[in-house]
């Protein structure tokens, strides 16, 4: 599109071309008069959560009992050592007799047998020992 100055002998050539500048500019200023009047969405689901209970004490965390299994099949009771397996089995039924069990946790080491551990949880399943579980299993993935 060029403008026309002056006298030329294309006078009667009519411009057929839109300017679609202004349209352009009115177009982008509804845009964002648009884009400002939307209200803002919040993504917020309301709940109705409980109210704490301040007069209720914290619950107890579990009375843990440790049984660490050496390299050489020594067998320890958090801490100390177990002679023999009438011993362990002794500490084991008092265990099981209790109403509200401890949590028992078996640690064996990487280099023991698998026949000591195996032992052990034989022993603690047919006393009645229901809370036990085997930690530190992380020492075997390599």
């Amino acid at each position: 599109m060029s403008m026309q100055v002056g006298n030329s002998s294309d006078e009667d050539d009519v411009m057929v071309d839109i300017n679609t500048t202004p349209l352009i500019d009115v177009m982008l200023v509804l845009l964002i008069m648009f884009i400002i009047t939307i209200p803002i969405q919040t993504h917020a689901v309301k709940m109705n959560m409980p109210t704490p209970n301040n007069s209720a004490p914290p619950p107890q965390p579990p009375e843990i009992i440790r049984i660490d299994v050496d390299f050489d099949g020594t067998i320890g009771w958090n801490g100390e050592i177990v002679p023999d397996r009438a011993a362990l089995e002794a500490k084991l039924a008092t265990v099981a007799a209790a109403a509200d069990q401890p949590e028992v946790h078996l640690r064996p080491n990487k280099l023991v047998t698998y026949k000591v551990v195996a032992m052990i949880m034989a022993s603690a399943q047919r006393l009645g020992v229901t809370k036990i579980g085997i930690v530190g299993n992380e020492q075997f993935m390599n």
